[in-house]
């Protein structure tokens, strides 16, 4: 199943959808392009971490952009990681409320 929450993160929101072991409509990975550049949070939309599993070897990290494209960051960057772990925190810091 899917956990939609959503955090205010340096003045702007993120939607972040954790998913589970099955991702219902693809069967491969997503991401054949990684950013690796620091996308400034004022231009990040949506933030989409998509964990590993049957479809893809990699946990994967899809920023919507305020412009509407969609990008698929590099999770083994440091930023990227600081970003998964702030998420990951607020999560679970949601779950016990």
């Amino acid at each position: 199943g899917f956990f939609n929450f959503v955090f205010t993160y340096n003045t702007f929101l993120v939607l972040v959808l954790l998913s589970g072991q099955n991702w219902c409509y693809n069967s491969r990975c997503m991401c054949l392009q990684l950013e690796t550049r620091i996308i400034p949070p004022h231009s990040l939309r949506s933030v989409e971490i998509i964990n590993r599993g049957s479809h893809c070897k990699n946990i994967e990290v899809i920023a919507g952009l305020v412009s509407g494209e969609r990008i698929c960051l590099n999770p083994r960057t440091v930023w990227v990681k600081k970003l998964v772990h702030f998420i990951e925190k607020k999560k679970n810091e949601t779950k016990k409320l």
